[in-house]
């Protein structure tokens, strides 16, 4: 049983707030308000009179209708298809991201979009006055009469507004700011959050808003609070991206109505976000091929295939012990490879300082990075270029055979597609490399 609360009510018109004022928001009559306890409702039975759309009884899957379900769009038909069936009416989704990364700019947008389109849409704010919403959707051109906007602490205000009138869409800004008075403690606290999601997910379901939660995240870059809360909703997204990058990446985790581990990249712009339509060579940017210790990788993020450069810089060292950096992927991988290399190929890396990144401020985890990365380091080495328009990939073992990787397929015919020649990949079919001796050997035979 939850703490009981006070409620304020209107003596004229019979509306509840939950804070004093001296002029009942609802018919504007002042001093009407009077303080009452409010009622105690145990946690997980909130009374309503707004129908489930179910049932209590198990009923034959084959006959229960499908109408007032259909997805609708968001206004973007990229993001659409990374959503896989666009907006559920029902349907939650939890979007993730560092601070001033652009949710809420992303998810204004959606808003505006969505409101454009002649639907009803709810933007709910704890961390922000409605002015400064208002200058923001001003900013990206996003108002429209059927967009509206609260700014409130009180699930339970959010939750009136949705009874009296369902929106089409609903946007929290943010779970971890709001309070339920069915739990106690501060907001953003395991029991508040809970409570909070829980609530709003079954008032969207049962009136069929599509609910979207924007969550924060931890130090480490995890979604912050219970993990149940990303077991509850149907869609799990993140916003990725450095702050000082103008580009940001949209990774769906968890999409229960279409595929998974599906990326989308955004361009930080004065109206807003854009949408890169086609960016498999977005991250190479002004790159000059015909200097040494760079090389293309061609990188799998999720199911899209992107040209991601690869750069080393190998340079004498004046320290005891000699400098290994690694700047977008974990700097582990660049001493396990330096220490095949130095075994397979009788190389001696004990003078020099060895410094290798990511291009374009990507960061990668995928095993098919080995290949170009050994690449770049022997360019540097031997300060010799690579062929302009070579790509590799695959990942590299202990004993130096170059293994095949995931999307294998998808990375060769997106190679060919952008005109790369030659291709290094894993010895899958005739023409790999498989080991690094040989990729050696055909680098710099080129």
């Amino acid at each position: 049983m939850a703490k009981p609360r006070d409620v304020y009510v209107c003596s004229s018109c019979g509306a509840q707030t939950f804070q004093w004022r001296g002029q009942c928001p609802s018919c504007q009559e002042w001093n009407t308000l009077e303080q009452r306890a409010a009622p105690r409702t145990p946690a997980g039975r909130r009374a309503s009179s707004v129908p489930t759309g179910g049932s209590s009884r198990p009923v034959p899957l084959s006959s229960v209708s499908e109408e007032g379900c259909r997805a609708f769009g968001t206004g973007l038909a990229a993001l659409d298809r990374v959503l896989g069936r666009g907006l559920v009416p029902g349907a939650s989704l939890l979007v993730g991201g560092e601070p001033g990364i652009g949710k809420s700019t992303l998810l204004l947008q959606v808003a505006g979009m969505v409101a454009a389109a002649g639907r009803r849409v709810i933007y709910a704010s704890g961390e922000e006055s409605l002015p400064q919403i208002r200058d923001r959707a001003a900013r990206l051109g996003m108002l429209h009469g059927n967009l509206l906007a609260m700014a409130t602490s009180q699930v339970e205000e959010v939750l009136e507004a949705v009874r009296s009138g369902p929106p089409a869409l609903l946007v929290l800004d943010s779970v971890q700011t709001l309070t339920s008075l069915e739990a106690e403690g501060l907001p953003g606290n395991v029991s508040q959050v809970r409570a909070v999601a829980t609530a709003l997910q079954d008032a969207c379901r049962r009136s069929g808003t599509t609910l979207v939660l924007v969550g924060h995240v931890t130090k480490e870059g995890t979604l912050a609070g219970p993990r149940l809360l990303e077991h509850m909703v149907d869609t799990v997204i993140s916003l990725e991206g450095d702050r000082r990058q103008m580009f940001r990446l949209l990774r769906v985790f968890k999409n229960r109505f279409g595929p998974n581990e599906e990326l989308l990249v955004f361009q930080m712009a004065q109206e807003g976000m854009r949408i890169v339509e086609d960016p498999a060579t977005f991250f190479l940017g002004a790159r000059d091929a015909s200097l040494s210790g760079t090389s293309v990788l061609m990188a799998l993020d999720g199911h899209r295939p992107l040209a991601v450069e690869v750069q080393a810089l190998v340079t004498r060292s004046y320290l005891s012990i000699p400098r290994r950096t690694g700047l977008g992927f974990d700097v582990n991988r660049l001493h396990l490879l330096l220490a095949v290399l130095e075994k397979r190929l009788r190389l001696n890396f004990g003078q020099v300082d060895i410094y290798a990144k990511i291009g374009g401020g990507m960061k990668l985890q995928e095993p098919g990075m080995d290949a170009a990365l050994v690449a770049a380091v022997l360019s540097s080495f031997y300060d010799v270029p690579l062929p302009e328009r070579a790509v590799l990939w695959g990942e590299i073992d202990l004993n130096g055979q170059v293994r095949p990787v995931s999307g294998h397929d998808a990375r060769l015919a997106q190679a060919r597609r952008l005109g790369y020649d030659p291709i290094f990949h894993p010895d899958v079919r005739q023409g790999g490399v498989g080991t690094v001796a040989a990729l050696q050997q055909r680098l710099f035979r080129h």
